[in-house]
């Protein structure tokens, strides 16, 4: 039977499941050892991986603080108003929801509040660099509302706001998307704003991938703009796997009824115990510090790419995520992706706009710099960060495996000196 690699870390887990204990280690070297550059992914501090396994797991919470349906909440009562009250905080919002499972159902707690099934929904196209749940159609958004969608402008990579008003005001939908998942420019939330108001439509800005940078000033707020702020709780805001929904006040009674009862049973408490610390460390001045490194590491790994002839989508970033075109490189993304995982280098392979490749093995990946920055990289590294992803795409092209371990012990060597943020190792 294999062994776990710590048994000092989880000494109860590895007494009564090894195997699995086993699986924990190997990923806690994993984290430890490769450059993590999937923009969606981050490490959370060691508070915060506490809070997420206390015992709070144990307590059911139907209902909201004060109005509960099972006793026993004197404790849980106060962790969910701290992770709320920090939240309307760090955010600057009326209202905040912490109870939402993941960013899913945070957006679909929005079409529960604001739309009927049939309605007429807009989102930014998934190719384009939308998400699933702004009205895609193999999503349920998509099969249940009637979902229109805007993309960017082929010879630019940015949103055409005249294309949108258009559509908008065509098609006059009862709620509108803004943000996605592959977008590496600043959102215009007071563009969306005006469209929203036009058309007389809810606007809702999903900020998941952003939220981090908007709580530590890096990105402009969409609170004086939107109506509904959706947001998951990892990625550049560093806390555990959740979601949070915000509003302006007149929104709080309609959201807090999409998600409870309308969507969810009892919150996950020890989630959002971690969502409090999380909100907690953002509020101070080193997350401030931390989110600015952000966008100015990625600003230096794209120009760095640039100058290694890589063709970036929208011709680079503003915020923490690069959209690279491979198509000039003649390697597809999957296959680039795949071979520098091999090298130590934790990428996804993405469509890009206008992708004539599918999506399963599309033409490009996506990378960000969240978790780099965690580990305390600077703009210094990203010159070799790039040299990395350039000799791994090569290598990728060529079936050169001894490059990509060559880079894989080179990254690895460089990371000891950089101990990533909760890990044991």
């Amino acid at each position: 039977m294999t062994t776990p690699q710590h048994p000092h870390t989880h000494p109860a887990l590895a007494a009564a499941d090894p195997e699995l204990a086993a699986l924990v280690g190997a990923e806690e070297r994993l984290q430890a050892e490769t450059l993590r550059l999937i923009p969606s992914e981050n490490y959370v501090s060691a508070a915060v991986l506490e809070a997420s396994g206390t015992v709070l797991q144990n307590k059911y919470s139907e209902g909201y603080p004060g109005r509960r349906y099972y006793e026993g909440q004197q404790n849980i009562d106060q962790v969910e108003t701290l992770a709320v009250e920090r939240a309307k905080a760090v955010f600057g919002v009326d209202h905040a929801n912490v109870q939402p499972y993941s960013g899913s159902p945070a957006n679909l707690a929005v079409y529960l509040a604001f739309a009927e099934p049939g309605d007429t929904v807009m989102g930014m196209a998934l190719p384009m660099g939308g998400h699933l749940t702004h009205g895609w159609g193999v999503s349920a958004t998509g099969r249940w509302f009637r979902g229109v969608q805007y993309g960017v402008r082929q010879d630019t990579g940015l949103i055409d706001f005249d294309e949108v008003r258009e559509l908008a005001l065509k098609e006059r939908p009862k709620v509108i998307f803004c943000g996605g998942t592959a977008l590496p420019r600043t959102i215009d939330f007071a563009a969306f704003g005006e469209i929203a108001r036009e058309a007389g439509a809810v606007l809702v800005a999903d900020v998941a991938h952003i939220a981090g940078l908007i709580a530590g000033g890096a990105h402009p707020s969409p609170v004086p703009h939107v109506d509904v702020i959706s947001t998951t709780t990892h990625k550049t805001l560093r806390g555990p796997r959740g979601a949070m929904l915000m509003s302006r006040e007149e929104h709080a009674k309609a959201l807090d009824k999409a998600v409870f009862p309308g969507l969810q049973g009892g919150p996950h408490n020890q989630t959002t115990a971690a969502i409090a610390v999380a909100l907690r460390e953002a509020s101070l001045p080193s997350f401030r510090d931390y989110a600015h490194a952000v966008v100015a590491n990625a600003k230096a790994l794209a120009e760095a790419l640039l100058a290694r002839g890589f063709d970036l989508v929208s011709g680079g970033t503003d915020n923490h995520l690069v959209l690279m075109d491979l198509t000039p490189k003649q390697v597809p993304g999957k296959i680039a992706a795949k071979a520098l995982d091999r090298a130590g280098i934790v990428v996804n392979y993405n469509t890009v706009p206008y992708d004539p490749r599918k999506p399963f093995d599309p033409s490009g990946i996506r990378i960000g710099t969240p978790s780099l920055t965690s580990r305390g990289l600077t703009v210094e590294h990203m010159d070799q960060v790039a040299d990395w992803i350039d000799r791994g795409v090569a290598a990728a092209g060529t079936g050169d495996e001894q490059a990509l371990a060559t880079v894989r012990a080179e990254v690895a060597d460089l990371l000891t000196a950089f101990p990533a943020p909760g890990l044991p190792v």
